[in-house]
């Protein structure tokens, strides 16, 4: 039903064939550059034999159905070939009746990590809340490494105050990494005592990510985090970076961190060997 035509294809054979015909033009590689964004244009806007005469820049304009613009976002995902960037801007603005369908979209096992995590961008341009508990699941069952978690946690720290809550209500359910992924957007909002306590409890267990959760204190701004924070940036085992980190958070909280030398840590020598 939906013809998946390779947009990116054509738009590589016709900024080609423009260098080549106007190659004199340009004094030098950076000024063709510089150049681009023009070139583009004149691509969207130039009537294309294989669109039927149509501009690449109209084409999807023509398409209004939020099921058939999804669907056909799908179809290009499992023919193997580049969802175009316009049919993903038609679907922005076509806006709020796509929602429902890129949520299913989202939901389904059978769809690729690929497709969701365009799903997921297309969605935040959009600024839409709909998907906000299930990014939040996501965050509760993550691994340590996920983009995908990633991708919808970039998301949820856009949503504002509406995800605090409902974050709040998942935390005792999370792994140890949708705990930490979680904290990052709930850390910009102080004052949660549960969210102060697991903060300081995880920067005392895990000295790995000390400079993780010392930024994270910090952004709370609760000075009972100082004790915890001075003792850490006294420890002969520190690493430059950590230290770093500490001291800024330190200070953020009305602190004076402890001066220390770092001769023979590899950070230290590489930056202060660049002052020299």
């Amino acid at each position: 039903m939906f013809e998946c035509i390779n947009f990116d294809e054509h738009l590589a054979d016709f900024v080609s064939t423009y260098m080549q015909e106007h190659q004199g033009d340009y004094r030098n590689y950076d000024a063709m550059e510089a150049d681009m964004p023009a070139i583009y244009m004149r691509f969207l806007n130039q009537p294309a034999a294989w669109l039927d005469g149509l501009t690449p820049g109209s084409y999807f304009t023509q398409f209004e159905d939020p099921k058939d613009l999804v669907d056909w976002m799908i179809a290009y995902d499992k023919n193997g070939v580049p969802v175009p960037d316009l049919l993903l801007e038609q679907i922005e603005n076509v806006g709020r009746p796509c929602e429902k369908r890129l949520l299913a979209l989202l939901k389904d096992p059978e769809m690729s990590s690929e497709l969701k995590m365009t799903a997921v961008g297309v969605l935040r341009t959009m600024e839409s809340t709909q998907p906000r508990m299930l990014y939040i699941d996501w965050q509760i069952n993550r691994e340590e490494e996920d983009e995908l978690a990633d991708n919808a946690l970039e998301s949820l720290a856009e949503m504002g105050k509406s995800v605090v809550q409902p974050m709040l209500d998942a935390l005792n359910r999370a792994t140890q990494a949708g705990k930490e992924a979680m904290l990052d957007v709930l850390c910009r909002y102080p004052g949660n005592e549960k969210v102060f306590q697991l903060t300081q409890r995880m920067f005392r267990e895990h000295p790995e990510k000390r400079a993780l959760f010392a930024d994270y204190l910090g952004k709370l701004g609760d000075e009972r985090a100082l004790k915890d924070l001075m003792a850490a940036a006294q420890d002969p085992d520190l690493s430059y970076i950590d230290y770093l980190e500490i001291r800024n958070s330190i200070e953020r909280l009305g602190g004076t961190a402890p001066e220390r030398t770092f001769d023979g840590d590899p950070s230290f020598e590489a930056l202060h060997g660049m002052d020299q």
